[in-house]
């Protein structure tokens, strides 16, 4: 059941990520518009692009799992705290607490790893199997 979960797991913390980075892309000019009305400049779009498409999809399937897992909790809680700071709307407040869960899932993701059915565990196997 562990195998299961673990994959279950892993598939619903990166698919929102690898989901959010694809849309950037047909969404581009809107989103560069939107991380520029904060501050951010536009031209780190394609890095936040690679990041979320990149990261969710090595940690859907289980590769490099602990440093997407941590790369994506900062960036959860970066995102939080740039674009989900006005507090008196209710939307934006349930939206900040949505990455902070999410950072905490990925937080466990760094700590614990991908579990038994994963890359991550096959490449440890195989090496370990030529020593």
């Amino acid at each position: 059941m562990n195998k299961v979960t673990d994959i279950i797991a892993r598939g619903m913390l990166g698919h929102i990520f690898l989901i959010a980075g694809l849309q950037k892309i047909g969404g581009y000019e809107g989103t560069q518009g939107y991380m520029e009305s904060v501050g951010l400049p536009g031209m780190i779009l394609p890095l936040v692009i690679l990041l979320e498409a990149g990261a969710g999809l090595a940690i859907i399937i289980g590769w490099e799992t602990r440093w997407a897992a941590a790369a994506l909790a900062l960036f959860s809680i970066a995102s939080a705290v740039l674009f989900h700071n006005n507090f008196s709307d209710q939307i934006q407040t349930i939206m900040f607490m949505k990455n902070i869960a999410i950072a905490g899932g990925l937080l466990l993701l760094t700590v614990y790893g991908a579990g038994t059915c994963s890359v991550d565990h096959r490449i440890a196997s195989s090496n370990s199997t030529r020593e």
